[in-house]
């Protein structure tokens, strides 16, 4: 009984997280200015729950990574990831954040996925603003299925607790 109605407890609670993301933008390049069309109200990224963007990482939940990545900022990048609280959301915006774009020289990260675990990945240079609504609908769908990189992370740390336990028990 008491696994079902943790069950449940669990579910409201994704379903509250689907609703309200709490966005930290990282802009970094010229994507930065589609990035900001999103939030107009053609557009309207609060029908989402994610208009208000947060920018201190120890409030936000939704890493929002728009354009390119240097060498010399992943380490910031990580820095600011490791801050988040948990459960915690990554988006690249753009073709620079997800593979380094056309920028194949030796200052360019390719993608932020060297960094950091990536759930949703938006194409373009840069990405229109219905691209990155329906990149919203996804993750939302990932959340609330309890399938973003850092909710699988946390299942997986609380298997092996369960089973160190289990093995001290024996």
């Amino acid at each position: 009984m008491l696994e079902l109605v943790t069950t449940k407890l669990e579910d409201v609670a994704n379903w509250g997280r689907k609703f309200s993301l709490f966005s930290y933008p990282f802009v970094t390049a010229c994507c930065g200015m589609e990035f900001m069309s999103v939030a107009a109200p053609k557009y309207d990224i609060a029908r989402f729950g994610a208009e208000f963007p947060r920018f201190s990482p120890r409030q936000s939940d939704l890493l929002m990574i728009v354009g390119t990545i240097t060498e010399k900022q992943g380490p910031a990048l990580k820095r600011i990831y490791d801050q988040m609280t948990e459960p915690k959301w990554v988006i690249a915006f753009g073709v620079c954040a997800s593979t380094g774009g056309f920028y194949q020289n030796y200052h360019a990260m390719p993608g932020a996925d060297q960094v950091i675990p990536v759930d949703v990945y938006i194409p373009g240079c840069p990405p229109r603003p219905e691209q990155v609504l329906d990149a919203l609908i996804l993750l939302q769908d990932r959340v609330a299925r309890k399938d973003g990189h850092s909710q699988l992370r946390l299942k997986r740390e609380k298997i092996v607790l369960q089973q160190a336990r289990a093995i001290e028990d024996d």
